[in-house]
């Protein structure tokens, strides 16, 4: 059996996974970014026990998967003749497209999605833009999404805004994962920044984060994000 974990709220199918994970006390655990054919056949063949069902755990394989590259082919024709016989969950930390997904048939899907505000929450983010920024984040907070959630996509939007501002200097994966109508939606954004802003943001926000992980925040969690908000 073949299971995909994928979508935009990695909290969410991180946890899922892991929980599959916790329950099979004998499961074997892959970096799908480094896995060879070899890590799987002496897991799989290795004990001569062919009988014996395996549970194989990889993550972000599909992520990183180089269609034309002979070892992925490979890869996934061995875990589809496998997967009778043994259990393959794959956990990818962004959303697979459905093109990519028909190669497995039979597998089943789990897609975890964030709701649709919180994109529109951090499309708006840029300096001079506070009230609407209130609002949208107390809509996302209202539509479900936890503060811990949103502190993680502000950290990351941020990361990629600095990225984007200083190439030279920052070159993170997060780039490599986006269309490029996503790129060219946060260049815009990054223009309204200034890179001195988006550091001292990006510092506040880990301070928050810190301060709640530790137990230091003066303020609640929301408090903390209204007056970073405020103030940007």
């Amino acid at each position: 059996m073949i299971t995909i974990i994928h979508g935009d709220n990695i909290t969410e199918s991180r946890n899922y996974f892991l929980e599959l994970k916790q329950k099979q006390k004998d499961g074997i655990l892959f970096d799908g970014k480094n896995m060879t054919l070899t890590d799987l056949v002496q897991n799989i063949e290795g004990s001569g026990l062919f009988s014996d069902s395996k549970n194989i755990f990889v993550e972000e394989f599909l992520t990183k998967l180089k269609k034309t590259d002979k070892d992925s082919k490979e890869i996934l024709n061995y875990i589809a003749k496998y997967s009778e016989d043994n259990n393959f969950v794959l956990w990818e930390s962004k959303e697979i497209m459905k093109r990519d997904l028909f190669a497995f048939k039979n597998a089943i899907i789990r897609i975890f999605k964030l709701p649709k505000n919180i994109f529109l929450f951090l499309d708006n983010l840029r300096p001079n833009n506070s009230k609407n920024l209130l609002r949208l984040f107390h809509d996302a907070i209202e539509s479900g999404i936890k503060e811990e959630m949103i502190i993680f996509m502000l950290q990351r939007q941020l990361r990629i805004l600095l990225a984007l501002s200083d190439p030279g200097e920052n070159q993170i994966e997060e780039l490599d994962r986006l269309a490029p109508w996503q790129l060219g939606k946060l260049e815009v954004q990054t223009k309204t920044f200034g890179i001195d802003v988006l550091k001292k943001n990006y510092k506040k926000l880990h301070q928050i984060e810190l301060g709640q992980k530790t137990g230091t925040l003066l303020l609640t969690l929301t408090q903390s994000i209204d007056f970073l908000l405020l103030d940007l």
